[in-house]
C-alpha cells in the first residue's frame, strides 16, 4: 500500500512548523514533500541586525535539509495549484517545470510586499523582507557614508547621510534603531564634516511607534530612539518619492538617497487565484484550517483568514505568532484526518513580546512584566537563541565580537539596487543579472501552456511584518514569520540612484505596474 502524499507549499514559519511537526507525527508513514524556493527556513526577526552589521548572513538561515530529514525538499516556485486534479505545478530554478501530486495539501503561501499608490515609491523605495534586501541596504547605507565623508559638505552630502524608514512596526522600528547605531559606528571610520552625523526619520501615519504593542513598550521605543538622536515623526508619511528625495505629507522635501519601505504585507496572491472564498486576501479555513469542501486542503500562516475562537467573528491577524502555532496545528491535524482521529480548532494566547532596539536596549513583556533597557535586552536576545531552531552558538558568537570589536565597514557590492526592486513578488530571491523572468505555465499536460489564470503566484512562509516578535511559547522555536516564497513577476527593476556603483546591465528586465492593494489587517 502507497503512502500518502501530503504537500506543502513555503517554508516559512507556517509551511516550516507544519513540516516538522507532520514529519514526527507520520514517522514515515507518509510522503512529505515541501515546495519552497530557497534550502532554508529565514529567521526574520535577526535581519535588521544582518543589514547593521551585527550578523552575517547564514546565521539567520537554518537549513531545510539539515532540520527536516523525513521531508523531501523540491526548490522551485509554486505557479499554479490544480484542487480537481490534486497537483501543483512549479517551476524550478533553473527554469524547469514539474509538478506534484498530493492526497493533502498545505497552503503556507504566506504574504508580499503591500504596496500603495504613492507616486515614485515603487521605483526609488526599497523593501525589508528577504536576505537580498537587508545584504543591499548594509551595502548601501556604507558606500553612502563612505561617500559623504568625501564630498565634503553640500545637499548632496546631506542628502547622502539621511536615511528615511516607512512605518514605524516591527520591522521599520528595529531598521531604525540599528540602523542609527551602524552609521554612527560608520562614521568613525570615515568621519564627516564637523558637527554632522547621519539622521535617520522614521515615519508613520500612526500616532504612535508600534501601535500594536502596550502603550508603555510603544513609549519605551520612542524614547529610546529619539534619545539616539532618531527623527521619529508620526501622523506623517510620504507623499511622493523621487530620485533626491521625499517629498513629505506635511509638505517638507527630504533629500535622501534612501527609501526603506516597511509599512506592512498583504496575502501572497496564489491563494486568491485558486478561486475559493476569500477573506481581504485571504483563503478562508474553518477553525481546524481546512477549506470548506475541500477537506484535503489546509491553509495557515499569511495566507489564510482563520476564526478567532478568542474572538468571535475576526480572524487572526498576519503574524508569525499565528503562523507558527498554526503550523503546528496544521501538522497535527492532517496527521489525524489520515488516521480518522479527530480534528482539533486552531485557538491561541498571548505571552508577550520583544523588540530589540540594538545595543542593550529593547522592549518586551514576558507574560505580561513590562522590562525596558538591559533586562528588556537579555531577555530578548535570550528568546531569541531560544526560539532559534540552529545556529544558536554562531549567533551568540557574533553577539559576543561585535561587543567587544569594532564592525567591518567594507561594502562587497554583491546586490544590486535593481535586483531587488519593491514591487518584487520574491523579496528572497534576488533578480539575476540577465533578466530572465520564469513565467508560470499551465502544466497539467507537463509541458507548457497558457498562463494560469490567477497569474504567476508565490510560495512561502506565514507571519506577518508587523508582529514578528511575539512571545509564543517558552519553548525554543522561532515565532516570526518567513517571507513569502512568491514567483517573480517580470518587472522593471526601481530606477537606480545616480550612484555609479548601481548602474544596471543592459540586459536587466522591465518593471511592470507596482501591485496595488487596500490595506490588510494589522498594517498601515
Amino acid at each position: 500500500m502507497s503512502r500518502p502524499r501530503i504537500v506543502i507549499v513555503g517554508a516559512g514559519f507556517a509551511g516550516y512548523r507544519t513540516a516538522r511537526t507532520l514529519a514526527r507525527a507520520a514517522r514515515g508513514r507518509a510522503e512529505i514533500t515541501l515546495l519552497n524556493p530557497t534550502d532554508y527556513f529565514l529567521y526574520l526577526p535577526l535581519l535588521p541586525q544582518v543589514a547593521a552589521g551585527i550578523l552575517e548572513p547564514r546565521r539567520v538561515t537554518v537549513s531545510l535539509a539539515g532540520t527536516l530529514p523525513d521531508v523531501r525538499l523540491v526548490l522551485g516556485e509554486a505557479g499554479r495549484i490544480d484542487l480537481d486534479g490534486r497537483t501543483v505545478h512549479y517551476t524550478g530554478p533553473e527554469g524547469e517545470r514539474g509538478s506534484l501530486g498530493y492526497d493533502r495539501l498545505v497552503l503556507a503561501a504566506g504574504s508580499v510586499n503591500k504596496l500603495l499608490p504613492i507616486p515614485g515609491v515603487a521605483e526609488h523605495a526599497h523593501g525589508f523582507r528577504g536576505l537580498p534586501e537587508a545584504l543591499y541596504l548594509r551595502d548601501h547605507v556604507t558606500r553612502q557614508v563612505e561617500l559623504a565623508s568625501s564630498d565634503g559638505e553640500g545637499p548632496l552630502c546631506s542628502a547622502r547621510c539621511t536615511f528615511v524608514v516607512v512605518g514605524a512596526g516591527y520591522t521599520g522600528t528595529e531598521v531604525a534603531a540599528q540602523g542609527q547605531l551602524f552609521t554612527d559606528a560608520l562614521v568613525r571610520a570615515h568621519p564627516l564634516r564637523k558637527g554632522m552625523r547621519p539622521r535617520w526619520m522614521l515615519l508613520d501615519v500612526a500616532e504612535r511607534v508600534l501601535p500594536e504593542l502596550d502603550e508603555r513598550l510603544s513609549g519605551t521605543a520612542d524614547r529610546v530612539l529619539r534619545e539616539r538622536g532618531v527623527d521619529v515623526r508620526m501622523g506623517t508619511s510620504v507623499k511622493e518619492a523621487t530620485p533626491d528625495g521625499v517629498l513629505l505629507t506635511d509638505g517638507e522635501f527630504v533629500g535622501t538617497r534612501t527609501l526603506v519601505w516597511c509599512v506592512g504585507v498583504r496575502p501572497d496572491p496564489l491563494a486568491e487565484s485558486l478561486g475559493l472564498p476569500m477573506e481581504r486576501g485571504r483563503l478562508l479555513v474553518e477553525p481546524t484550517l481546512q477549506v470548506p469542501g475541500r477537506p484535503e486542503v489546509f491553509a495557515c500562516g499569511d495566507a489564510a483568514a482563520v476564526p478567532d475562537l478568542e474572538k468571535p467573528g475576526a480572524y487572526t491577524p498576519m503574524t508569525a505568532q499565528h503562523a507558527w502555532r498554526q503550523g503546528k496545528v496544521a501538522g497535527h491535524n492532517i496527521a489525524a484526518s489520515l488516521t480518522g482521529r479527530e480534528l482539533r480548532p486552531y485557538r491561541h494566547k498571548d505571552m508577550g513580546f520583544v523588540v530589540d532596539l540594538g545595543g542593550v536596549k529593547a522592549a518586551a513583556n514576558p507574560l505580561g512584566i513590562p522590562l525596558s533597557g538591559l533586562p528588556a535586552g537579555a531577555v530578548t536576545r535570550g528568546y531569541h537563541l531560544a526560539a532559534m531552531p540552529g545556529n544558536r552558538v554562531r549567533v551568540a558568537a557574533d553577539w559576543l565580537l561585535d561587543a567587544v570589536l569594532p564592525r567591518q565597514a567594507v561594502q562587497l557590492g554583491l546586490v544590486r539596487s535593481w535586483s531587488v526592486p519593491l514591487d518584487t513578488a520574491s523579496p528572497e530571491l534576488a533578480r539575476v543579472p540577465d533578466g530572465r523572468e520564469r513565467r508560470e505555465t499551465d502544466t497539467a499536460s507537463g509541458g507548457a501552456g497558457a498562463p494560469s489564470a490567477g497569474g504567476r503566484k508565490a510560495v512561502g512562509g506565514g507571519g506577518g511584518d508587523d508582529t514578528s516578535r511575539t512571545i509564543t511559547s517558552p519553548t525554543p522555536e522561532p515565532v516570526r514569520s518567513e517571507p513569502a516564497k512568491r514567483n517573480r513577476q517580470a518587472a522593471e527593476p526601481a530606477k537606480p540612484r545616480q550612484d555609479a556603483e548601481q548602474s544596471r546591465p543592459q540586459s536587466a528586465p522591465t518593471r511592470s505596474s507596482p501591485t496595488r492593494s487596500a490595506p490588510q489587517e494589522g498594517d498601515r
